[in-house]
């Protein structure tokens, strides 16, 4: 017998909290009037509704979509604002959990909401699900919970992980461009090498005489591609995942392969000035939440994005610990520019260390903001010239021994 069909509704939304700040998340309603109505009882005025229907079979659940960093931004935020509003954490899980249309999702704000009905606190309940909960936010929940300020500490993981994930995306948006360009030029090239090149070979076997050193190097490369190609191509692939198992499991190939990827041309320098963005926006954070400066460098070693500047902040770490001050271990580094060292020691100095790395943060993301858009408008003339000398490169092989054709006559 057939499953009964249903059709259950989804809505992504947007609004304001009763503070003024933006909000948005996906929940699941009857209709929007009711969506609407639950939103305002949680103190959220709803501006925008957008419905997103699935159908799906009774006795079969929807589709179990991977958990992102940016569905524990959201998180974090609806927890936020509810918890601003006076609403229960138990309950604001519950809502939340229940009204998420990601499974996977559901299961895990469910199980941290059984874990805070059993009694545990809110940070040794994240602290479970350390796939999607790191020490950072761990730390800064559970500085929250001591000071009595969970729903603004809340608000700055929010802030603080949009922020690093605009980040990461915008950068993953720079090179994916050129990555995917570079892919194209060799299967064109391929396409060129096994099916065109030998339609030329054929005809200049009759013309009887020596043909030019670029050409039979294009034709022996044709002929090597034909053969070999299942090897070539398997050995690239082969290649790529063995390189990809030995990053993950050594450090030193890890590490020297951050080190290297800053010194590449323009792109360095994005990745120079992203890795500053992230260590001033989460010591920023963090301290700014009332962690001790040493257990907060511990967790920004891991949060810069980039090995070698995590060798630095945990050098830091020592030195600091060491009685240091930190405006010096960050001088000592050589990673950090002078206008950096020179904001930590203002903000030392005036007791106002958090202010300035906030504004350190900004600068710096401002700054990868406009490099990846200088970087897109040199990219693209650049890859019009490395398509041109592939693709031309093989036209003039080929037509070289035509030009030629008068004398061989």
């Amino acid at each position: 017998m057939a499953a009964k069909t249903i059709k259950l509704t989804s809505f992504i939304w947007e609004g304001v909290d009763r503070n003024g700040r933006k909000i948005n998340g996906n929940s699941q309603a009857e209709n929007v009037t009711k969506l609407r109505a639950t939103l305002r009882q949680q103190g959220i005025a709803a501006q925008k509704v957008r419905r997103k229907s699935t159908l799906l079979s009774v006795g079969q659940g929807p589709r179990k979509k991977k958990i992102t960093a940016g569905d524990i931004a959201v998180l974090t935020r609806q927890l936020s604002t509810m918890l601003n509003s006076g609403v229960p954490l138990v309950q604001a899980f519950d809502i939340i959990g229940r009204g998420h249309e990601n499974p996977s999702m559901q299961k895990l704000v469910l199980g941290v909401k059984d874990n805070i009905e059993a009694g545990v606190s809110l940070a040794e309940a994240l602290r479970k699900q350390p796939r999607h909960f790191d020490d950072l936010v761990c730390n800064l929940v559970a500085a929250g919970e001591h000071a009595g300020v969970l729903d603004t500490l809340l608000d700055k993981i929010a802030t603080y992980k949009e922020k690093t994930e605009s980040i990461k995306k915008k950068i993953k948006k720079a090179l994916f461009y050129p990555t995917a360009v570079l892919v194209v030029a060799f299967i064109v090239t391929a396409i060129l090498l096994i099916f065109v090149v030998p339609q030329f070979e054929e005809l200049f076997r009759g013309f009887g005489a020596d043909l030019p050193a670029f050409t039979r190097m294009v034709i022996d490369l044709s002929d090597a591609f034909q053969k070999y190609w299942w090897l070539i191509l398997g050995g690239l692939v082969a290649a790529a995942m063995a390189f990809a198992h030995a990053h993950k499991r050594s450090r030193k190939l890890a590490h020297w392969v951050d080190r290297a990827s800053l010194r590449i041309p323009v792109i360095g320098a994005i990745l120079r000035k992203a890795a500053l963005a992230r260590f001033a926006r989460t010591l920023s954070t963090m301290f700014a939440a009332g962690v001790p400066l040493v257990d907060a460098l511990e967790s920004v070693s891991g949060a810069t994005g980039n090995r070698v500047y995590g060798q630095a902040v945990r050098a830091m770490r020592e030195e600091v610990a060491a009685g240091q001050q930190l405006q010096w271990a960050a001088g000592r580094t050589g990673l950090f520019p002078h206008m950096v060292v020179q904001m930590i020691a203002i903000g030392e100095e005036a007791g106002s260390l958090d202010s300035m790395l906030a504004k350190v943060a900004d600068f710096y993301e401002e700054e990868v903001d406009n490099a990846i858009d200088s970087l897109s408008s040199l990219l693209e003339p650049l890859i019009m010239v490395v398509l041109g000398v592939l693709v031309g490169g093989l036209v003039i092989a080929m037509y070289l021994p035509i030009f030629k054709l008068g004398s061989v006559v």
